[in-house]
């Protein structure tokens, strides 16, 4: 249980999630990487690169300081490397398995949140924009790839969203262990409450 407070604090060192855009004119793919507190890229101008494509048909430009997610996210995964370490300390099961379903249920209000997101970002576009094309929508995929006119968009999570991930499994293990440790641990005090009883009827035989 312990170890899965480094594994999420993992989401500051690495990106929790990417968004890749193939193109002709990009074969190599501009690469928006998504962290718990900013948005960037594999390189500088990233941002400033998708802007302008976004730019051609309308879509708003993502501007990182406006997103509140990027603010209270970072404590919110503060507070719950918190609660870890306290349920590691106090060592009770079922702290460790609530700990992994709060976990996997704020993961749920997280991937809604970034398909609300990406669903704004996506329809509602500007009615000046340079190039319009009725009924269309350039929503990229909440996860896995899509076309979108001549781009390739594909979404997946990056490095710091595995740790994340292996954050809940070490939690799910760790009350898995202990449950399996106090049934060994009930079973050998009760084998040995049951020897005494066996001596004293032994003389009566």
């Amino acid at each position: 249980m312990a170890l899965a407070v480094p594994a999420l604090l993992m989401l500051f060192v690495f990106p929790m999630w990417q968004i890749i855009l193939y193109a002709p004119q990009y074969p190599d793919g501009v690469a928006m990487h998504i962290w718990i507190n900013k948005i960037g890229g594999e390189e500088p101008s990233t941002i400033q690169n998708i802007n302008i494509l976004n730019h051609y048909v309308g879509m708003k430009y993502i501007e990182p300081d406006s997103i509140k997610e990027l603010v209270y996210f970072p404590y919110i995964i503060l507070a719950m490397a918190a609660l870890a370490l306290l349920a590691a300390i106090i060592n009770r099961k079922g702290l460790f398995l609530g700990w992994a379903v709060l976990m996997i249920l704020l993961a749920a209000v997280g991937m809604y949140d970034f398909y609300l997101w990406e669903y704004d970002y996506g329809h509602n576009l500007s009615p000046t924009a340079p190039i319009e094309i009725p009924g269309a929508s350039f929503q990229p995929p909440l996860i896995g790839t899509k076309i979108i006119l001549n781009f390739t968009a594909q979404s997946f999570p990056h490095i710091g969203g595995y740790f994340a991930g292996l954050s809940i499994f070490l939690a799910a293990l760790a009350w898995w262990l202990k449950r399996k440790n106090d049934r060994k641990n009930e079973t050998t005090i009760s084998l040995g409450d049951e020897q005494p009883a066996a001596g004293r009827l032994h003389p009566q035989a």
